[in-house]
């Protein structure tokens, strides 16, 4: 179980939005390019000011934008008939680029571990790889668990909102990146024997 598995159900609510945009013309690769734009914007911020505590706070709710952005190019392309192989590039380059522009920044926060968060951004982009992998292999694009994209934005989202409520960096968020790390190799893991079964 993640929170990728509330996905039908978060998407249910974003229809009524598609519609509005696929009226007005609106292209799944635009809203994918949005997004990515969204995430470098925020991750700016976070460097430029090393984790101001109004940057910080700002965090859950680009993240939450940015899944929503992220659910409708994928609702337009599917319903829409939109889907094209550029799109699909666009889509999975485009979310392993966010992730990495949006989480490094985090390393400029004191106190916390820089070498955490970078490997933190790593593990992340190869539970990504893993899953564009299995579709190469059995056709099927693996999302299993149990740190996919989704509770990897969680578990950020949860450490920019503490940190910029004023929690002090410590050991606990040096403690929350090492075991969402390790659950991202197992992640890899299971996502690649997902693959060869």
């Amino acid at each position: 179980m993640t929170i990728y598995d509330l996905k039908p159900k978060f998407q249910a609510l974003l229809r009524p939005i598609v519609k509005v945009l696929h009226q007005k013309g609106i292209t799944p690769n635009q809203v994918t390019w949005a997004a990515l734009f969204l995430s470098a914007l925020m991750g700016g911020l976070l460097a430029w000011t090393e984790g101001a505590a109004w940057t910080l706070l700002l965090v859950p709710l680009v993240m939450f934008i940015r899944m929503a952005m992220n659910a409708i190019d994928g609702i337009l392309a599917k319903e829409f008939d939109m889907k094209t192989d550029a799109g699909a590039i666009l889509n999975e380059m485009s979310d392993v680029i966010a992730d990495a522009l949006l989480y490094l920044p985090l390393a400029f926060v004191s106190g916390v571990s820089a070498v955490w968060v970078v490997l933190f951004v790593i593990v992340g982009i190869l539970t990504e790889m893993a899953g564009v992998l299995a579709q190469v292999i059995s056709k099927e694009r693996r999302y299993d668990g149990p740190m996919g994209k989704s509770d990897r934005a969680f578990v950020f989202g949860l450490i920019a909102l503490l940190l910029g409520l004023g929690l002090p960096a410590g050991w606990w968020v040096d403690t929350l990146l090492i075991i969402t790390t390790l659950m991202g190799l197992l992640t890899v893991i299971r996502r690649s024997k997902g693959a060869l079964s």
